[in-house]
């Protein structure tokens, strides 16, 4: 039996629990970067209507940065944020790419480190319609997944033979 004065409340369990994930999709969408030796390809696309993992860091960024700015207080779609020019594949160099990832990414996850239990069931604004903290937490949750999932998908095919699977490999006949 736990000891009850080292129990802990399910909405704390909860914050750990998210910031654990969010973290390991960083860390995923990280390690598939990692492997994309050549800065130009961070720009590459299947095609015109596909984002690169530049674009994509940029609009994560962007998104993270406005979101989760002054989060308890104010509309999560900051007016001042351009999120047509987070599509704009402008970026040079995997180290103004990772800058750019790790700003967005250090607003958000200091946010969701100083929020607390009574927070969760708190109501949120994100372009005006109204969100708990968990909705929110959640609705970033999905979105950010499915984007580290394009990260890693557009970096295997730029990586093609060359790539390093970032999870258990398929087994492989000698």
């Amino acid at each position: 039996m736990e000891n009850p004065a080292k129990v802990q409340d399910l909405g704390s369990v909860y914050l750990a629990s998210a910031t654990a994930k969010f973290k390991e999709l960083k860390q995923s969408a990280e390690k598939a970067i990692a492997q994309i030796q050549e800065d130009a390809k961070l720009n590459w696309a299947p095609n015109e209507e596909s984002n690169s993992i530049a674009i994509i860091v940029k609009h994560m960024s962007g998104n993270m940065i406005s979101r989760w700015t002054d989060f308890l207080t104010s509309d999560g779609e900051k007016p001042g944020r351009d999120r047509d020019e987070e599509f704009e594949g402008d970026i040079e160099s995997k180290e103004e790419l990772l800058s750019i990832w790790n700003r967005g990414w250090d607003v958000f996850l200091q946010t969701l480190s100083e929020l607390k239990s009574k927070d969760l069931l708190r109501t949120i604004y994100i372009r005006q319609q109204p969100h708990s903290v968990i909705e929110a937490i959640e609705r970033q949750m999905s979105h950010y997944s499915s984007h580290v999932g394009q990260i890693i998908y557009v970096a295997k095919i730029i990586q093609g033979d060359d790539w390093q699977t970032l999870t258990i490999p398929r087994k492989k006949k000698s």
